[in-house]
């Protein structure tokens, strides 16, 4: 079997995602099969482990939490090296931002995909709240798994959030521990002697906000006790300020961090955003009793009063009583952790990763009858939009050249584009109301400065927003700070109870464009998070690569020809919910087939007065006006006496 392994994190940052990347590779390599990596660019990452190639993909590093890297490359970036390597199956570790590119890569080439939910992102941006770059909510969650062909999850809650999220095709499968390398041989009396306590309270993990690491503050004073912290992260320098008696170990690895574990009494975890937690096993294995909080992954990992407790979420006093009683008694203790270490004997990374395979060969099933379903125009159902469908009254576009229409000429000479195109659409189901703000040149602060207040001075029931490419063209750019801007403006149509259909930008499948791509594809990853918090509408035009195809493309080889906003427009109907928009777009194709593409005069016409227009500080913009400031009424007859538009 040939797989795909599409991963969030990877060497050399070492945690729960990467660790049981590698254990599915060493698996995989044992078997004779054979992988590739997918992963994000980090200073020290290997380019091969376990006969597997890692290619590393561009990638930002996260806001918080520097170290670690976020993908940011485009689909048809991912596609284009899973069609190189050819798999039978992809493999979405942990998906989230590079994890999305990767399951629409795979539909875009047919290729069963099934994703590991490992990661409970939406608790993860509740507690950082980070910056747009990287921040996704429970839709985006939903239509991610929605649209993997099978997805894994390692808990029964991690399996019933997803299940009320819409997801369907859910498949139990946890994490396997190593039993040898952690084992209570390991305890050394010298490394307790150097700690100086009698009884060990131990903790192992990041030290994040969503870790609640704080919390083992509610452990001191315990009689004869100490607490000490293995990890590193963020939130160190705070815990210790916090937690001035504790013992902070930073990160450990390997034996060092197997020889600390088995030498702890008790090992406390607190995080209530755990749809796993692999150190619990590892403290079991290690024969280690332990407490955590009765949330998430623990409730499947921790038998009550048989080898561990469970606290009560959120109750610290609890978390206390429970602690204190197995600091407080030695046979307990031993009791629990030899039913703990019994316990794990059959998680051991083989059995695991077995049944992984069988998960990925049932995914090949399932894809090859969705495959057929398709063929026989049954479709698999998809999850609700966030937004329900409605029919608009006010539609306002903002924008820039790409909204105003360029390069898509009228027949009187005017210019159409494709929100125009999709305004028709719209107002064949009764009428319509219509605006475009648009102006050539503008860029993110024109389309939440002015046009923005005029939007809402027109008080609309729906907004279209495509804009940045301009600025993401600039010699330098703040992705995180244009993704914010662009939040607040959408925040305030949302506001207003209007709608919001949010358009990432995109660009031609040109060379010259291709210096521009990793920006242009972090962009889009900041506004899915934008759409996920807003419940803006989001037409994420990776999903349709054949827009860069030439063809779609004006003569200037910057805007979208005719042919281009046609496609735009159907995609957006399509998206919108208007009635059969996507045979209307097939036979609005086939009458404009034979349409010739120009590119003959290129440099005459567009690229000389572009620069032209650069060495004397202008914008083809500059003096121009909206073409529709005010509402105009597209119907079969006029906008009906005494209606009230505004």
């Amino acid at each position: 079997m040939r797989v795909a392994i599409v991963t969030e994190s990877f060497l050399p940052h070492m945690n729960g995602v990467t660790g049981s990347v590698l254990q599915i590779l060493r698996h995989l390599e044992r078997l004779g099969h054979e992988a590739h990596v997918i992963a994000p660019s980090a200073l020290g990452a290997p380019g091969q482990v376990s006969g597997a190639r890692i290619e590393a993909i561009p990638s930002l590093p996260l806001p918080g939490y520097r170290h670690v890297r976020v993908g940011t490359s485009s689909s048809s970036r991912i596609a284009a090296s899973l069609r190189r390597f050819d798999p039978d199956v992809v493999h979405l570790a942990s998906p989230f931002a590079l994890g999305w590119r990767g399951v629409l890569a795979a539909d875009s080439l047919s290729v069963a995909s099934v994703a590991a939910y490992q990661t409970d992102v939406a608790a993860y941006t509740e507690r950082y709240r980070i910056a747009a770059t990287t921040g996704l909510a429970q839709t985006h969650i939903a239509r991610l798994h929605r649209r993997a062909t099978l997805t894994l999850a390692p808990s029964a809650e991690s399996a019933g959030q997803l299940a009320e999220l819409g997801v369907d095709r859910v498949r139990r499968w946890g994490r396997g521990v190593d039993a040898e390398r952690f084992h209570p041989s390991h305890r050394s009396l010298p490394l307790r002697a150097g700690w100086g306590a009698e009884i060990v309270v131990g903790y192992v993990g990041r030290l994040a906000p969503e870790k609640q690491v704080e919390d083992l503050a509610a452990l001191r004073d315990i009689p004869g006790s100490r607490l000490v912290i293995v990890g590193d992260g963020p939130s160190r320098p705070r815990l210790e300020r916090l937690l001035p008696d504790a013992l902070f170990l930073g990160h450990l690895e390997g034996a060092e961090l197997a020889t600390a574990m088995a030498s702890f009494d008790l090992f406390v975890h607190p995080g209530e955003s755990e749809t796993f937690g692999q150190t619990l096993q590892e403290a079991h294995a290690s024969g280690v009793p332990v407490v955590a909080t009765g949330r998430g992954g623990p409730l499947d990992l921790v038998r009550m009063g048989i080898d561990g407790w469970l606290y009560r979420p959120g109750d610290l006093e609890d978390l206390r009583l429970r602690v204190a009683d197995l600091a407080g008694d030695q046979r307990k203790r031993h009791a629990f952790g030899e039913a703990g270490r019994e316990g794990v004997q059959h998680r051991g990374w083989a059995s695991v990763c077995d049944q992984l395979l069988e998960h990925f060969d049932e995914a090949r099933t399932l894809h090859l009858s969705d495959v057929r379903a398709r063929a026989r125009r049954i479709v698999r159902p998809e999850p609700p939009l966030p937004v329900a469908p409605r029919r608009w009254h006010r539609y306002v576009a903002l924008g820039d050249s790409l909204t105003e229409g360029l390069c898509d000429p009228a027949p009187d000479g005017a210019l159409r584009g494709w929100a125009d195109r999709l305004a028709l659409l719209l107002a064949a189901r009764g009428g319509l109301h219509y605006a475009n703000l648009a102006i050539r040149s503008k860029r993110v602060r024109d389309l939440c400065g002015v046009q923005l207040e005029r939007a809402l001075e027109l008080r609309p029931d729906l907004v279209s927003i495509l804009i940045g490419a301009n600025d993401l063209v600039k010699h330098r750019v703040d992705i995180a700070a244009l993704a914010a801007e662009v939040e607040d403006a959408v925040r305030r149509l949302r506001g207003t109870g209007a709608d919001v259909l949010l358009v990432t930008p995109f660009l031609p499948g040109r060379r010259a464009a291709s210096i521009y791509t990793r920006r242009f594809a972090a962009f889009a990853t900041a506004l899915a998070g934008v759409a996920a918090r807003t419940g803006a509408i989001l037409i994420d035009t990776d999903l349709h690569p054949e827009l860069a195809d030439r063809p779609n493309w004006g003569e200037d080889l910057v805007h979208l020809s005719s042919r281009g906003h046609r496609f735009l427009a159907y995609r957006a109907g399509e998206l919108l919910g208007v009635p059969d928009a996507d045979a209307l777009g097939v036979l609005d194709a086939a009458l404009h087939e034979h349409e010739p593409v120009g590119a003959g005069v290129w440099w005459r016409r567009h690229a000389l007065p572009w620069v032209w227009r650069r060495l004397h500080g202008r914008t083809a913009g500059d003096g121009r006006n909206a073409k529709h400031d005010d509402y105009v009424y597209l119907g079969r007859s006029a906008a009906p006496r005494g209606a009230v538009v505004r």
